[in-house]
Parts: structure tokens; C-alpha cells; sequence
């Protein structure tokens, strides 16, 4: 499992320094996740202003 950015992403930015292993970058139009270097820490979804961060 991984997280994935839905759509509510409002393109703020808080959740890319949090990622311990920089596996959100910015993407088109939104921030992404790349699932191959996700640790499922949940530190994004921490920082997210609207929850846009899920696990799949």
C-alpha cells in the first residue's frame, strides 16, 4: 500500500518536506506520490491542510 494525493490537493506544498523519503513531488497541477518509495508513515497526511493524502 501506498499514499496517493486525491484530487482535494490544493497545491500548498506542506506535505513535501515531510516526507522522510521524498517520495512527493510536484506534479501537474497537484502534488504526487510515488508508490515505489512510499513508507505508508502517514507524515503528509498529518500536514495536509485538506486530507487530500489517502493509503490505497
Amino acid at each position: 500500500m501506498a499514499y496517493v494525493i486525491n484530487d482535494d490537493c490544493i497545491s500548498c506544498g506542506a506535505c513535501e518536506p515531510e516526507c522522510p523519503v521524498d517520495a512527493i513531488s510536484e506534479g501537474d497541477g497537484i502534488y504526487v506520490v510515488d508508490g515505489s518509495l512510499c513508507i505508508d508513515c502517514g507524515a503528509c497526511a498529518d500536514v495536509c491542510p485538506v486530507d487530500s493524502p489517502h493509503l490505497v
